[in-house]
């Protein structure tokens, strides 16, 4: 990144941000990077008072190594900077949601009864009497059919996903699997579920709200 005297960072065009990280000044162009990365984040994360400096620290050396690691996957269609800060954001907001579920035992996020999930299609505030009776008819079925209808673990994923939201990477590493496995675990068990309401005589359309989470 030649002429950086005369120019901020934020200055040089992509390809010489891609020509820095991968050339013989790539420290100098990865410690420009950091910087910017972590302005961005001290904006973007404002609104969360408990992500202090060091936090931001370590999303922001997370988010280099993703970085380049991915610079193959480029396209140029706007800004590498732009690009750049909405990766280190997925992984600020990727961490935050791990963090939440730190100290929380999937044995305690998949036991029922308790389990509060509704889905937003189900959850409609301005819903009248006659529509939330339905709306409620409609959970208790899924409910039972969770309980009733899946394996173990597949309704230990589904509990987990769908009924409390914690996030797919924490779901798969505390059952021992990957995001592909995860998915296609998921996967099967909604099958079984959309079964066991065809069954019932329930419509598509309220299988696929049933997880529209």
């Amino acid at each position: 990144m030649e002429g950086q005297e005369a120019r901020t960072a934020g200055q040089f065009t992509n390809e010489e941000w891609l020509e820095g990280l991968r050339g013989p000044g790539r420290d100098e162009a990865i410690a420009n990077l950091r910087r910017i990365l972590m302005r961005g984040l001290r904006y973007g994360l404002a609104d969360r008072p408990e992500v202090d400096e060091a936090a931001r620290e370590d999303f922001v050396q997370e988010a280099v190594l993703k970085i380049l690691a991915s610079l193959d996957s480029f396209r140029g269609e706007s800004r590498f900077t732009t690009w750049a800060q909405k990766t280190a954001v997925r992984v600020a907001l990727t961490e935050l949601r791990r963090l939440r579920w730190r100290d929380v035992s999937l044995d305690d996020v998949t036991r029922f009864p308790d389990a509060d999930f509704i889905p937003r299609s189900l959850a409609d505030a301005s819903a009248g009497p006659e529509q939330k009776t339905v709306q409620n008819a409609l959970l208790e079925i899924l409910r039972r059919l969770v309980s009733d209808e899946l394996t173990d673990k597949q309704r230990q994923a589904v509990t987990a996903v769908y009924f409390h939201g914690m996030p797919i990477e924490e779901v798969a590493r505390r059952m021992g699997t990957n995001r592909n496995g995860l998915y296609k675990l998921l996967h099967d068990a909604r099958q079984r579920i959309k079964k066991a309401m065809i069954a019932q005589g329930l419509s598509e359309k309220s299988i696929l709200d049933a997880f529209d989470s």
